[in-house]
């Protein structure tokens, strides 16, 4: 089974997500089907309906964030990246049009919600892990080669 990284922000909003749905989200959807459903025929009562579909949605993701959250290695920022591009690094890319790339090679489960991430296991990231300043990296396409130039390499610490 393959490893599944992540940075520590990354994993501290997970966390904050599974807890904002165990412990308050889950309780309040819980309180409105008891309730819905003491009010009698179920089969036409919308709140009921909705929200036990919702108690079922809240209980697939607090059961996919444990999972994860049990799986993931949170990997931090070492001294020793600083000038190459490894795990958590923002990147800065200009291609030869000079159009501007910019974004953070990140896990797989944080690039959701977000433009600017990516997955490490997306071409681009493959292909700049390891460079350096003014590397180029070039990238195949379906319309071709293309080649972008580092211009920016940090770390968030």
């Amino acid at each position: 089974m393959k490893k599944k990284y992540i940075t520590r922000e990354g994993c501290l909003k997970l966390q904050q997500e599974l807890d904002n749905l165990w412990r308050k989200e889950r309780p309040e959807v819980t309180r409105i089907v008891t309730w819905a459903a003491s009010l009698g025929d179920r089969s036409e009562n919308a709140d009921y309906q909705y929200n036990k579909r919702r108690l079922r949605e809240i209980d697939r993701r607090v059961r996919f964030l444990r999972k994860i959250l049990e799986e993931v290695r949170i990997v931090d920022y070492h001294p020793d990246q600083e000038g190459k591009v490894f795990f958590g690094a923002w990147v800065e890319l200009v291609d030869d049009e000079d159009n501007i790339l910019k974004f953070r090679i990140v896990g797989s489960e944080e690039i959701y919600g977000r433009k600017d991430y990516i997955s490490t296991d997306s071409p681009m990231a493959h292909a700049c892990i390891k460079k350096q300043l003014d590397d180029e990296v070039v990238l195949d396409l379906p319309s071709g080669k293309k080649n972008w130039y580092i211009t920016n390499i940090y770390y968030s610490k």
